[in-house]
């Protein structure tokens, strides 16, 4: 029968002495977070899964759609698309386009991401996938691909509806995903304005051009939402998110939004726990041409803690055992938990650095009978 054997091991991080812990500061909104994509964990938040109204961060998901079908060569940048009486009368924030005419998905992808157009939006959604609403079908199954367990769109813009629904966690998640899965267009994000047909119109993201730090990402406004911003901002290789919902002015929320970068940057570290390839330790392995393996991480594995308390991480190593032979490199073997004062900080899985084979005969059987008894 397989056991779990869990023993303590040693962080490869550097000991510190204690300092005062800073709590996060007072932010004026619905809710909010503060997230570190390098250690992709959890620094602060307030009421983040509960139910709010997107309002136009609905086309971060748009967004990485529409990326989507340029991965997969189904349109392409210079491509013109129609634009129907439904993308020239769509309401709220406008490119000002002309129905009947031809734009091409360049002009309206910078449109719905810096002024956040929602005549662009209607007309990329309808020009990929046919109709907005089989844009916002696949929207959805999208949502449930990336694990948005608490989502449900009901248009491609962010315009109210009472089936139009996120979280502060789950746009979070969804912005890291655009992030990482789509990087080559985070640069558009940090524009201040777009111009089309000699019309200028400014990106509300008052942050661009104040902190250097800033490269996007996205403003939202309804009159029911109120004013809601999802912010990142980078620092050598460390990444931080801040999602504001809910706050009550535009000003408030780019001021609340840089409080929480600013508290994310001075009074947290990220710490780079183990390198890719690391020993973290040798297991145990039965019926194997070696007696152990050597395992750890296949990646880089990191942790955010306050600046400081580096010392104060426990880390617990579980194995799976017995572990029998064969084991293939890349395996899963065991899993690290880590915490901080005895509080979970995740749970990280350690896979088979190397392959081990299996045994001659003789040891085979040898080992059946010590496991008897083990």
């Amino acid at each position: 029968m397989a056991r779990l054997f869990s023993f303590l091991v040693l962080l490869v991080a550097p000991v510190a002495f204690g300092q005062a812990i800073v709590p996060p500061p007072s932010i004026a909104a619905k809710s909010w977070l503060l997230f570190d994509l390098q250690s992709q964990q959890m620094i602060a938040q307030r009421s983040a899964e509960e139910r709010v109204e997107p309002a136009s961060l609905t086309k971060l998901m748009s967004a990485y759609l529409i990326f989507d079908a340029l991965k997969q060569k189904r349109i392409a940048l210079s491509e013109e698309l129609f634009v129907s009486d439904k993308a020239w009368r769509a309401a709220g924030a406008r490119m000002f386009l002309k129905p009947g005419s031809r734009v091409s998905v360049d002009q309206l992808m910078r449109a719905m991401i810096i002024i956040s157009a929602n005549d662009a939006t209607v007309a990329l959604a309808e020009g990929v996938f046919g109709t907005e609403e089989t844009f916002v079908q696949r929207m959805n199954a999208q949502a449930q691909r990336l694990g948005l367990t608490n989502t449900h769109f009901a248009n491609a813009t962010g315009l109210p509806h009472a089936q139009h629904y996120s979280t502060a966690m789950d746009l979070a998640r969804l912005a890291a995903a655009l992030i990482r899965d789509h990087p080559q267009y985070l640069p558009l994000y940090q524009f201040r304005e777009f111009t089309y047909n000699a019309v200028t119109q400014q990106n509300r993201n008052l942050l661009l051009g104040r902190d250097p730090r800033i490269d996007g990402l996205k403003t939202g406004y309804t009159e029911s939402a109120g004013y809601c911003i999802i912010v990142t901002a980078r620092r050598d290789e460390r990444r931080l998110l801040a999602v504001v919902m809910g706050a009550p002015s535009e000003s408030t929320r780019a001021i609340e939004a840089q409080k929480l970068i600013n508290y994310g940057f001075q009074h947290y570290e990220t710490i780079r726990v183990y390198a890719k390839g690391a020993v973290v330790s040798q297991l145990p392995v039965w019926k194997g041409s070696e007696k152990q393996v050597k395992a750890g991480f296949d990646r880089d594995l990191y942790i955010s803690v306050p600046r400081g308390q580096a010392n104060r991480v426990q880390a617990e190593l579980s194995s799976q055992q017995p572990l029998i032979a064969p084991v293939n490199q890349q395996q899963r073997v065991g899993v690290l938990r880590l915490s901080f004062d005895g509080k979970p900080l995740g749970e990280y899985p350690v896979v088979a650095l190397e392959t081990v084979g299996v045994a001659n005969l003789v040891m085979r059987a040898w080992d059946s009978v010590r496991l008897l008894f083990n």
